[in-house]
């Protein structure tokens, strides 16, 4: 019994053991305490960033100049014309580019040329570009034109319309840009007349075109009332207005032309010339200076400025302001203001104009500064005009 009773004892003592060494028993967690749901946080709806446009900038208008012959550096009515371009382009923002003309065939195409590049405004320079301009602009009657010192219509009877002239009507999209250099041609003559020693002056040109001569009969003129207003003899070379006959050495750009007139009116008795040339004028400037035999009255630009090599024979200049002219015409473009038909520049506007005497003013009386001033006035105020003292007997 006693045996039976240990086994017991030590089955009951394994069995501890093995409780013992057991997992644990599990005990549930405690339930958390309950929270209130937390709002979520709304954001206010934004729109979506605006993002501000690429400005785009309007494009340039655009301006070409064809050339005469004389080129743009002629230092002459080509050069000016091209100054008024670069003014326009400095100023009023515009692009602007030039064709040169070698040769009268050259007109056609760089108009064409042009054309193709659809240039907002064509200016051409010059007489003999009439034609061609006309038949352009006709072709393309939405193109803008302006031609210097030409104007429509420029038929005459029994003239080839697209041949001998460029437009027997007013053509509503080219504006001719005229020049009265007659006026400031007649100050000029009054000038020469009243300083000249040797009692002969002396004109000529490049080509016989109106833009041309109209500076010799102004030049006559003023010779001539000068001659009225003092009863002298003064004599004009190269130029007689009654028979439109005169020196012509057909071209613009012949600095040897130029001398060997300059030379042969000096030979005459001329000590005052105003030659009507373009480029080809300072080969007369070139021989008054080595000569010292006479001295220039320049054209178109103030040859003090534009030709300073020559400033000790510069009397005075007929200035003829294409460069005004044609920045004028581009600002009209620009603002929207372009019209076809003729503009004239004259005294009155300061279109053209007898330019300061600079190194010889001091060697000019004030009386005879005080008559080309009043002849000056008298002219704009009609009471003087060229053709009336041409005709005067």
């Amino acid at each position: 019994m006693k045996k039976m009773s240990f086994v017991f004892t030590l089955l009951a003592a394994v069995a501890m053991l093995l409780s013992a060494c057991g997992p644990a028993a599990t005990t549930a967690a405690p339930a958390p305490a309950t929270q209130a749901p937390v709002a979520p946080v709304l954001l206010p709806t934004l729109p979506p960033p605006t993002v501000a446009p690429t400005a785009t900038a309007a494009p340039k208008l655009k301006v070409g100049e064809v050339t005469d012959l004389g080129g743009v550096n002629d230092k002459s009515f080509n050069a000016l014309a091209w100054k008024g371009v670069q003014d326009a382009m400095d100023q009023l923002g515009v692009d602007g580019k030039f064709l040169q003309s070698t040769q009268q065939s050259d007109y056609a195409k760089n108009i064409q040329q042009m054309l193709s590049e659809n240039e907002d405004l064509i200016v051409t320079v010059g007489f003999l570009l009439g034609v061609d301009t006309a038949t352009a602009a006709k072709a393309n009657p939405n193109q803008k034109f302006a031609i210097v010192d030409y104007t429509y219509p420029d038929c005459y009877p029994g003239a080839v319309e697209g041949k001998d002239c460029g437009s027997s009507t007013d053509l509503t999209n080219v504006r001719g840009l005229a020049f009265q250099t007659d006026q400031a041609g007649f100050l000029a003559g009054y000038l020469a007349a009243g300083m000249t020693k040797t009692g002969t002056v002396g004109t000529w040109g490049g080509i016989q075109i109106p833009t041309v001569t109209i500076f010799m009969d102004g030049f006559e003129a003023g010779v001539k009332y000068y001659n009225l207003k003092h009863t002298t003899t003064v004599k004009v070379l190269g130029w007689d207005a009654a028979t439109q006959k005169g020196t012509f050495i057909g071209n613009f750009n012949s600095l040897d032309d130029g001398k060997n007139t300059a030379t042969s009116m000096a030979q005459e008795g001329a000590d005052i010339i105003m030659p009507v040339a373009g480029g080809a004028g300072l080969g007369s400037a070139a021989y008054c200076q080595t000569s010292t035999k006479c001295l220039i009255i320049g054209v178109d630009t103030d040859w003090f400025v534009s030709s300073p090599d020559y400033a000790n024979v510069e009397l005075s200049s007929v200035q003829k302001k294409i460069d005004v002219a044609v920045f004028k015409t581009i600002q009209d473009v620009v603002n929207g203001k372009f019209t076809g038909g003729t503009v004239t520049y004259t005294l009155a506007d300061g279109g053209v104009d007898l330019a300061p005497f600079h190194n010889f003013d001091s060697q000019v009386p004030q009386a005879l500064k005080d008559e080309i001033a009043k002849v000056k006035a008298d002219i704009i105020s009609g009471a003087v005009t060229v053709q009336g003292v041409l005709t005067a007997k």
